[in-house]
């Protein structure tokens, strides 16, 4: 379907929740993980490791690379689509007290274990056409925790660092199971979609 890039907006209060209160690293790694499993889009980078392309090109403009390194102008990929996270967190312990974190769209429930009684969350994948800034699709995504052998093994197994964080705890895997079901969603709305034309 073409390229993507993904932009996580830090700042939000899911983020600050998710990182904060759940211990949970950001969901960028996760996100490139489904896109490249599900063999719709190439993943191009825009995060931490584009630092280290510009600097193999300031080291090439340098001249301080060996001949026929190859790192010229002209090279970058451009990313046709950008992808934004979000993620609705309802949770609620043994005791009652509970709080909403976010505002979206609908919930994803189930009895979970660690420290909460019930664990709701609710993910949606917001995609932008970067060429003319339209909004494309904002596929919503929902799992409960019966839906973790869903994801099978293939996902955890092989995932390592920040993706495998979220195979540890009951929460972790609510919302990979729920971002599964958002790219899932994201991906047969971009294959049916119909681009409005406006005459002049």
């Amino acid at each position: 379907l073409g390229t993507m890039a993904i932009y996580e907006e830090d700042s939000e209060e899911w983020y600050r929740y998710l990182t904060r209160d759940l211990g949970l690293p950001s969901t960028i790694p996760v996100i490139r993980l489904l896109a490249q499993q599900s063999n719709c889009f190439v993943v191009v980078e825009r995060g931490k490791a584009m630092k280290n392309m510009m600097q193999e090109r300031q080291l090439m403009q340098s001249g301080e690379m060996r001949s026929g390194s190859n790192f010229g102008k002209g090279q970058i990929v451009a990313a046709d689509y950008t992808v934004t996270p979000s993620i609705t967190f309802s949770a609620q312990d043994t005791s009652g007290a509970g709080g909403v974190i976010g505002g979206l769209f609908g919930s994803v429930a189930g009895a979970v274990a660690g420290g909460f009684k019930t664990s709701d969350a609710s993910t949606v994948l917001t995609l932008i056409e970067n060429r003319s800034g339209v909004q494309l699709a904002a596929a919503e995504g929902s799992a409960r925790n019966t839906d973790f052998n869903l994801l099978g093994g293939a996902f955890y197994s092989g995932a390592g660092g920040a993706v495998g964080a979220y195979s540890k705890t009951p929460e972790g895997k609510v919302i990979v199971a729920a971002f599964t079901d958002s790219m899932n969603n994201m991906i047969r709305a971009l294959k049916s979609y119909q681009a409005q034309t406006v005459e002049g």
